[in-house]
């Protein structure tokens, strides 16, 4: 009965004419033969209802195979709950690490934001400097980076949520490539029409994965306008910013660039990239939807 309600309502959200049809059907006795009812049911809507074993054959024609499924199907949702994901909704704490993160990004062409965060980060970070060679604290950068990137992903990201947005978004293609596959214009267009609705979704889906980012940003950000201003002190050791990249050779990191990015830069990304899928693996983090 259950799988018959959800055929039901699968049908009528695809055509809410579904649900007149049904309601007839439900109130004819006997046997039919679509010619007695195709005033009222389109080919395509009586195709549709043998497609989903709705109807089945009888003695002298067809006939409702479940009504008691169909009656569910057709019942009002008495809570008022449906398949829809509710819009996502920043907080004001979401808003102002955004605006920080923005404001950190500055500093990239301001020196006195860039100086006063690369002074301000040094006081935690000069320490492991001093210690070790520079690329080596650029590895563990990008591990502490990655580390947290993945939990803030994790916990940040609704992934109920975005699995529900996919979905929805996956139904609806299946449902144009169907109605088209039997040629119905009337479902096709509206189809189209729900699919221009859903662009709302979609934006609340980009929206739930910004969500994350901005916290990353905000925490990232500061680290490299750190590394950025260690390098623009003069300060470094030569022998701490040469070093070997494989399948590049020994390039200096100050210095050299590789295509558009600076080779800093790429020994951080390399590093970022290995390092954060180890930690997804081994914590069992999942960071995207299924």
């Amino acid at each position: 009965m259950a799988r018959t309600a959800e055929k039901v309502q699968s049908l009528v959200r695809e055509d809410p004419e579904m649900a007149t049809i049904l309601e007839d059907l439900l109130d004819h006795d006997g046997d039919l033969q679509w010619q007695d009812v195709s005033d009222d049911v389109s080919s395509g809507q009586w195709g549709r209802l043998l497609e989903k074993d709705i109807l089945v054959e009888g003695d002298t024609g067809f006939e409702v195979g479940d009504p008691d499924g169909v009656e569910e199907g057709l019942a009002p949702d008495d809570d008022g709950d449906d398949d829809s994901p509710e819009g996502t909704s920043w907080s004001t704490y979401d808003k102002l690490a955004g605006v920080g993160a923005v404001g950190a990004m500055i500093g990239y062409s301001y020196s006195p934001i860039k100086n006063a965060i690369g002074g301000t980060i040094n006081v935690v970070l000069g320490p492991l400097d001093s210690i070790m060679p520079f690329y080596v604290v650029i590895l563990v950068l990008a591990v502490l980076t990655g580390l947290y990137t993945t939990i803030l992903q994790a916990n940040l990201t609704d992934m109920e949520k975005m699995s529900k947005y996919q979905e929805q978004a996956q139904e609806l293609q299946d449902k144009m490539s169907a109605a088209k596959e039997r040629g119905d214009d009337a479902a096709v267009e509206r189809l189209r029409e729900e699919q221009m609705e859903a662009f709302g979704d979609q934006a609340s889906m980009m929206k739930e994965q910004f969500r994350p980012m901005v916290w990353i940003m905000l925490l990232t950000i500061p680290v490299f306008l750190w590394m950025y201003w260690k390098l623009g002190t003069g300060t470094i050791p030569q022998s701490e910013l040469n070093m070997v990249l494989p399948l590049l050779g020994e390039i200096d990191l100050n210095g050299g660039r590789v295509l558009v990015f600076p080779a800093w830069i790429l020994w951080y990304m390399m590093c970022s990239f290995s390092f954060s899928n180890i930690i997804r693996k081994a914590l069992n983090i999942q960071t995207t939807p299924t």
